[in-house]
């Protein structure tokens, strides 16, 4: 409003000052009265097709956004991230996610092997990461959700992990997250049972939450065709695996043509899911559920000189991980490549924490899974505003 007043009163400005100007050099009352009716005429146009010209109609509503936006803006909410990025840009935030940086990380001494090679380490490092200060993340907002923003964002939500132990150890936090600590340890127990699945429902925010073990991307791809059969979407899909593949098949090529089998699952259940066909096509009903947030856990930096039994670090060399990590990227599974599902990058963020963090080469502190969760619940959120 206030930017329309101001050019209203720039017009009214200078049709009546310039006419008393060009009087002042002594022009004669038709010459004065030319100059006037051309300039009325010539704003009184303009305004009329100013609509028509984008790049003009956009000076005058910026100048309006900008004096509106000089007031303090609202503290940062899960409903107000990237609140500074406009809506055309927001999917580039999801390229800076990962700019995680971890800080006076001590080294992990005081865990028993054996707990650690069944469960992982657990010590949890907890707030000693943040995102990086870089331009682009600063502009996209990101944040940690404490359990309150982290209850809203996934109010009845229903959420699929599926993978090996690197998915049970992403379970683990998400749960951390949501639990208070005498109902995390009461579950704890429940959670670390070998080769086992595992439900939790958190009733009050009507959560419920699946482990699903699959240590083969094979099992990935059966799990998404029994949610196809089942007609059964979850809001939020995670799946991950390659290790056991690594360590008892040792086959890359393998593996590229297994990542491309779930591909092709992930897209005929996000094609009913979301009413399209396989080609785009719309069909079905037009009261289709909406389609799930898929999420690829990636493996994490394998520490070859930590392995604990030589047949790990016989097969699981860096070459070999490195062969398995261009083999993902290769099969067009991830959005960065075109397909359905967005890495959550563990080895990134477990290369970030270092070598400090790990005990067995493989399992990571705590505060690894916990970052990929707030990457997920970032990425979540700024998801759910591109859809508004």
């Amino acid at each position: 409003m206030v930017g329309a007043v101001q050019f209203g009163v720039l017009a009214a400005c200078v049709v009546l000052f310039v006419p008393m100007g060009l009087a002042g050099y002594h022009l004669s009352r038709n010459k004065m009265l030319f100059f006037s009716g051309a300039l009325f005429i010539t704003l009184a146009v303009g305004v009329h097709l100013t609509p028509y010209f984008p790049s003009i109609s956009s000076f005058f509503i910026s100048s309006l956004v900008s004096s509106s936006s000089s007031s303090s803006s609202p503290p940062l909410t899960t409903t107000s991230i990237t609140s500074g990025v406009g809506l055309d840009d927001r999917k580039s935030c999801i390229s800076f996610l990962h700019e995680i940086s971890w800080d006076n990380v001590k080294e992990i001494r005081d865990f028993d092997e054996g707990l650690v090679a069944e469960n992982g380490n657990l010590s949890n490092l907890g707030e000693n990461w943040d995102w990086e200060k870089s331009r682009g993340v600063i502009e996209c907002g990101f944040q940690k959700l404490g359990r309150s923003d982290a209850s809203d964002l996934l109010n009845g939500s229903w959420i699929v992990v599926a993978g090996d132990s690197q998915a049970r150890l992403v379970v683990v936090s998400l749960l951390e997250l949501m639990l208070n600590r005498e109902r995390m340890e009461a579950i704890r127990g429940d959670l670390f049972k070998r080769h086992s699945n595992y439900r939790a429902v958190i009733e009050e925010i009507g959560v419920r939450l699946d482990f699903v073990w699959a240590p083969y991307v094979l099992n990935c791809s059966d799990l998404l065709g029994e949610l196809k059969r089942d007609g059964r979407y979850p809001d939020v899909l995670v799946v991950g695996s390659g290790l056991w593949h690594m360590l008892h098949v040792t086959s890359p090529f393998e593996y590229g043509l297994s990542l491309g089998s779930l591909r092709r699952s992930a897209v005929s259940l996000l094609s009913i899911s979301s009413g399209l066909g396989n080609d785009g096509s719309v069909r079905g009903s037009v009261n289709s559920v909406p389609s799930p947030h898929m999420f690829w856990l990636g493996m994490p930096t394998l520490i070859n000189s930590m392995l604990n039994t030589e047949e790990k670090r016989k097969k699981m060399s860096v070459v070999m991980q490195n062969a398995y990590e261009r083999e993902l990227h290769e099969s067009k599974l991830l959005s960065l490549s075109g397909g359905p599902f967005l890495l959550l990058d563990i080895r990134s963020l477990s290369r970030k924490c270092g070598s400090q963090c790990t005990i067995d080469g493989m399992h990571y502190d705590g505060s690894v899974y916990q970052a990929a969760i707030h990457v997920m619940f970032n990425a979540l959120l700024i998801e759910s505003q591109q859809q508004l």
